[in-house]
């Protein structure tokens, strides 16, 4: 009887984690499939999109989804997403998970949903990010970029930021301001998704020891297309 017992806690401990582990793959796939969406959708205005000779230039795009901004006089937020960076070949590397958490003061009340991309343009700034976590207007400097084709003179002799932050707001708050905020490597993430505990940043933009997925190459495809010379 208490082998009978045993046989069938072990059968439900091994169900229960293996359950547990897909839902936090399908989570992965689905921030990524969630962050396509939201850079198709964007650049598909090009009079609103991101310019396409500050894209053609980056080294790193972040995609970040839904970031939750909440407040009642104290506002703050916090969203998670994904970045991907540029290998030395020129190459779109697999995503790695991020978040992005920060606060803000001021008379804000409600609750506001805007999805973020992050252009990186310098190495400096995917140096710091690989450390683990970094401030942006801290330890980079972050600007608002410039929006549409109207804007292309600007990208290569005015812009000067290592990070240029684009927003679309779905909600009650108008705008969004990243100075402050944290952006952090989300190492958790990274080791459900990719099926691999204690997972490096740089093996995964390295490729090194992960095998891609369907969403991770439509991702893939879209910043490759968008960002082409």
């Amino acid at each position: 009887m208490k082998k009978l017992v045993i046989i069938v806690l072990s059968v439900i401990f091994s169900v229960t984690f293996t359950y547990s582990y897909s839902l936090a793959v399908s989570s992965g796939s689905l921030k990524i499939s969630e962050a396509s969406e939201v850079l198709e959708e964007i650049m598909s205005i090009p009079e609103k999109g991101i310019p396409p000779a500050l894209l053609k230039n980056a080294q790193g795009i972040a995609i970040i989804p839904g970031v939750i901004k909440v407040g009642l006089i104290i506002g703050g937020r916090h969203g998670s997403g994904v970045l991907s960076i540029r290998d030395e070949n020129g190459n779109w590397t697999n995503p790695s998970f991020i978040t992005i958490t920060g606060g803000s003061i001021g008379w804000q009340i409600g609750a506001k949903s805007t999805d973020i991309i992050l252009v990186f343009k310098t190495r400096k700034s995917i140096s710091n990010i690989m450390k683990g976590q970094f401030t942006l207007g801290a330890d980079v400097a972050i600007a608002a970029g410039p929006v549409g084709r109207s804007a292309e003179a600007a990208t290569d002799t005015q812009l000067k930021a290592e990070i240029y932050s684009y927003s679309r707001s779905r909600g009650l708050f108008a705008g969004v301001s990243l100075e402050g905020a944290a952006l952090s490597i989300d190492d958790k993430a990274n080791a459900e998704f990719y099926k691999k505990e204690g997972i490096q940043v740089k093996d995964i933009f390295s490729n090194r020891g992960v095998s891609s997925s369907k969403v991770v190459e439509k991702l893939l495809s879209l910043l490759s297309k968008y960002t082409k010379p």
